[in-house]
């Protein structure tokens, strides 16, 4: 072999390991996005049902600001409320967005998959408005209940429900219905929750998973990192008070990250495996928050969220 050949080849050969190996480095340092000044690889939400007391939905919007949220989770009933005291909630949306902050979701969809294909229909002008609300400010997903679904339910129905609910959303109102699961209705868990939307058999189903359902309706922890995190719409996040049976435990029963007994940095460190890159949504219910400065009950939630965040090494 032609010597000044065989060093012509070798050096090109050179070049293009070092240009390989550069662009490697250069893509292997790239940073996963992430906020709260870099403590958290997802936005913190507060869902406004942990300061629920406070009047109106501008004043909560005012106080998930204050508190240095990256998001907010309002009801259908503040958006109702507001739209009937002649707010606007594009405007209002305009100025969340303004403000630093998104709407990732909107609660809920009250009794969009009922008993039966009759009530189904009945359900439909009430869901639409709801739908038409979450879009208006600027939501994503919108929560679709089944509180009225029904003991035994049919669940090739319930899915079909599901189904429209999405092919509705996604095409009228630009939201993406996403189910969730709670002990106190029909539709339990996780595993159940996850059934209908795969049987939906539609690309965008998604459920949201609230770490205090998944634990008292004992359906458990171990099924996230089994999941894709893309089939998480948001993870409504809080604790399980200590010293109280599980049988007794009500939605108002819900203490601040980190105060209770679930194992919460686990979940947090099964949850990143999942590549789940929405909100982790603070969701609370106690009346003796209630009754305390709810911006500091907002910013506690805040900083409780992310020391258990910090646990995880997440």
């Amino acid at each position: 072999m032609n010597r000044r050949k065989f060093i012509a080849g070798a050096a090109m050969s050179g070049i293009t390991t070092v240009s390989f190996a550069n662009t490697f480095v250069a893509e292997s340092s790239k940073k996963e996005k992430r906020y709260q000044n870099g403590q958290s690889p997802w936005p913190i939400c507060l869902d406004t049902a942990t300061i629920r007391p406070v009047k109106g939905l501008e004043k909560k919007v005012d106080i998930a600001i204050s508190a240095g949220y990256d998001a907010i989770e309002p009801w259908d009933s503040d958006l109702a409320e507001y739209e009937k005291n002649g707010g606007n909630l594009k405007e209002l949306g305009q100025k969340i967005k303004d403000a630093g902050l998104f709407v990732p979701s909107m609660i809920g969809l009250w009794g969009c998959i009922p008993k039966n294909e009759e009530d189904f229909q009945k359900s439909l002008p009430a869901t639409k408005n709801r739908m038409r609300m979450a879009s208006e400010i600027g939501c994503t997903y919108v929560q679709a209940i089944p509180n009225e679904v029904g003991d035994n339910y049919d669940l090739p129905f319930v899915a079909s429900c599901y189904r429209r609910l999405l092919e509705m959303g996604i095409k009228e109102y630009n939201v993406i219905p996403a189910l969730v699961f709670v002990k106190m209705f029909p539709l339990k868990t996780m595993g159940q929750a996850a059934a209908v939307a795969l049987d939906a058999n539609h690309p965008q189903a998604k459920i949201i998973p609230d770490v205090y359902h998944m634990y008292i309706s004992e359906g458990g922890f171990e099924g996230i990192e089994r999941l894709s995190g893309d089939f998480f719409a948001i993870f409504q996040f809080n604790d399980a008070p200590n010293g109280m049976d599980i049988r007794d435990m009500k939605d108002k029963h819900r203490v601040f990250p980190g105060d209770g007994i679930l194992p919460l940095p686990q979940i947090l460190k099964d949850l990143k495996s999942t590549g789940f890159k929405g909100c982790i949504s603070l969701e609370l219910y106690n009346p003796e928050y209630h009754k305390r400065d709810l911006l500091e009950v907002a910013k506690t939630g805040l900083q409780k969220t992310l020391d258990v965040i910090k646990l995880a090494g997440v």
